[in-house]
């Protein structure tokens, strides 16, 4: 609600420009015409808007404007309507209204993870190398059993662990 509020001072004021040198009190730049549809938020925090949705009339909403300055009774339905779209862009309902703009942001989220799922598996197959022969469990058991050989670490490590009678894990 907040930048919308500011956008509308921002446009209401005459934008951003710097202090000219012709008008002292002013901005410099041109006086260009604004879009009709600048300062019409249609939302439910800030459901009164500076200017009505359709600020250049036709000749029959204008018809249709003075007929409004009478009695309301003497209007029909859809005249009622025609003046309220005049004022409103939409209504609470349709404001309300959810879009299914979800199901759009959550198929691009699937796709691009499946994406990076197949870009994943073809760095491991093709790109890769294999795995480093050290890391093999044949390898890996000749490291252990380097390890205890050498009685490395005994009162901590792993050769304080290890049953040299045994040849087994202590428990």
């Amino acid at each position: 609600m907040l930048p919308r509020a500011a956008w509308s001072l921002l446009m209401r004021t005459g934008g951003l420009g710097t202090r000219g040198t012709h008008s002292p009190g002013g901005t410099a730049g041109s006086q260009r015409r604004r879009s009709p549809y600048v300062d019409c938020y249609a939302q439910r925090s800030y459901p009164m808007p500076d200017e009505p949705f359709c600020t250049e009339l036709s000749e029959e909403q204008r018809a249709l404007k003075e007929k409004e300055k009478g009695s309301w009774a003497q209007l029909s339905q859809a005249e009622k309507v025609a003046l309220y779209r005049l004022q409103f862009h939409e209504t609470f309902a349709e404001m309300n209204h959810r879009s299914n703009q979800w199901k759009t942001v959550m198929g691009c989220v699937f796709f691009f993870i499946g994406f990076t799922a197949l870009v994943i598996w073809w760095q491991r197959v093709y790109v890769f190398p294999e795995k480093v022969v050290t890391l093999t469990d044949e390898r890996k058991a000749q490291q252990l059993q380097r390890l205890l050989d050498m009685k490395s670490n005994p009162i901590q490590g792993l050769a304080a662990h290890w049953d040299y009678e045994k040849k087994e894990w202590k428990k």
